[in-house]
């Protein structure tokens, strides 16, 4: 599966480059991934020496630092690496974030271990990294991702530091996504799933994209989520408080639905106490394999892993919108099949974008030693106008007035954090769309996949390539 997702990784890229006069040879330059590192280790654990494989894909280095997320999964290939680390690069150009795009992976079932176990092993993971600068302030920051969260990413910035480095005044912007007493930045945790929230907002406000089920606002759609970790818990909560009608999540044990609509809170609830979302009263309970195709809704919202819908049960999904929270759950032959049913797809280079985003905005604060939000009023404004300059440089253009003096005015570390998400995601479709209009009757990944290559290529022709 893990090929297939790079293959299709792969012939998205390839659809989009050609549609663009680019010169000879740079596609293939671009879609290439630049180096892939394998390493291997042992930790003693258990009176025993248990090895471990992980690796750190680096897809480009047209901009540095590269970034992306380190996910500590047991079905973790370097060929999913590569994939995830060609996407954050395609993904990054698309949201004008200044990073290269990277990955990283651990193949590890983190429910094995103790939470002492794991961080002995994450700290061991984190050396191979430094050694080969594959986590540095400058060159590669890693981030949370599928089996990480804050918890590593501490871990991770305590072992960088303790391994002693030159830029030591930076070390704090070695990784992001940290805990908000280590360096952090409000909203991160929420960020990607807060993602999805406005980039289906983006979608559905947008004058030339069609009404879905007679509306254009989220209020009184069904929503069925994929997926219910951090991204798909976020989603369907802030999409549901948008009044969207959570009618099922399909998780990987069990799928639950109530045609009435489901209580996020309470789902999670019963999720946490009892380890699984089955537990949850008073709805219908059907195996995992159906979730998807069990009803039909206006929006999917697919936040798991790769290759949710294939060519094996494209025909059977009944969904108007199909909102790519999780990177590549809809492979190339599906899409194809999927557009040919006439159902519309949000991809994921631009509708899981959040979690970078949010990150870059952690990194500058990191990199500034700008303390948002912990002074007084006089430095809140100065920490938004950093912020409002971020945004300009992401989107290419000065901000509204308005829109300048509610960033800076704003005294809340997370209303910065949402305000400049909000303004990035809904410029970044307007971007998208305009690419669309000017490339005629392409879909909606490739319209972004030839907007992200087309940025990229321009890093290119800068040097003479």
């Amino acid at each position: 599966m893990t090929q297939d997702f790079l293959g299709s990784v792969l012939r998205f890229f390839d659809a989009a480059a050609g549609h663009l006069d680019l010169r000879p040879g740079l596609a293939e330059r671009i879609a290439q991934c630049n180096s892939t590192y394998s390493v291997r280790f042992g930790v003693k654990l258990r009176g025993r020496i248990f090895s471990f494989e992980g690796w750190r894909s680096v897809h480009s280095e047209h901009v540095e630092p590269v970034k992306g997320g380190i996910r500590f999964d047991p079905a973790a290939h370097a060929e999913e690496v590569d994939a995830l680390a060609t996407l954050m690069s395609l993904k990054c150009a698309l949201v004008n974030v200044p990073f290269g795009g990277s990955k990283g992976a651990l193949r590890i079932n983190p429910a094995e271990w103790s939470e002492d176990e794991l961080e002995r092993i994450t700290r061991r993971f984190t050396q191979e990294l430094a050694r080969r600068d594959l986590i540095h302030p400058g060159r590669n920051v890693p981030a949370p991702d599928m089996g990480t969260g804050e918890r590593e990413m501490a871990w991770m910035a305590d072992e960088y530091r303790r391994l002693g480095n030159s830029d030591a005044i930076n070390q704090s912007a070695c990784v992001t996504g940290k805990p908000l007493a280590r360096g952090g930045i409000e909203g991160r945790v929420e960020a990607t799933g807060r993602g999805v929230q406005y980039a289906l907002n983006a979608y559905l406000r947008h004058p030339d994209t069609p009404p879905l089920a007679g509306r254009k606002a989220i209020a009184g759609s069904s929503v069925v989520v994929q997926g219910f970790g951090n991204v798909g818990y976020h989603a369907a909560k802030f999409i549901a408080e948008e009044g969207g009608r959570i009618c099922g999540i399909v998780e990987h044990d069990v799928a639950i639905f109530d045609p009435a609509g489901l209580d996020v809170e309470a789902v999670r609830a019963v999720r946490d106490a009892s380890g699984s979302i089955g537990a949850m009263p008073g709805v219908e309970v059907v195996p995992s394999a159906e979730g998807l195709t069990h009803v039909a809704a206006d929006i999917l919202i697919p936040a798991a892993r790769e290759n949710a819908i294939t060519a094996e049960n494209a025909d059977r999904v009944n969904y108007g919108l199909i909102v790519e929270a999780a990177n590549g759950p809809v492979s190339a032959d599906a899409e194809a099949i999927l557009h040919r049913r006439g159902i519309a797809i949000l991809p994921d280079l631009y509708v899981n974008a959040g979690g970078v985003v949010v990150s870059y905005f952690e990194w500058v604060k990191n990199i500034t030693h700008l303390p948002f939000g912990l002074m007084d009023r006089r430095d809140n404004i100065r920490a938004g106008t950093a912020v409002v300059s971020a945004l300009e440089e992401i989107a290419g253009r000065r901000l509204d007035d308005d829109r300048r003096r509610r960033i800076t005015r704003e005294t809340r570390e997370i209303d910065l954090v949402r305000s400049g998400l909000e303004e990035i995601m809904f410029q970044s479709f307007e971007d998208i769309m305009a690419r669309k209009r000017m490339l005629g009757d392409v879909d909606l990944r490739t319209a972004a996949y030839a907007e992200a290559i087309s940025r990229i290529a321009e890093y290119y022709r800068a040097i003479g390539l």
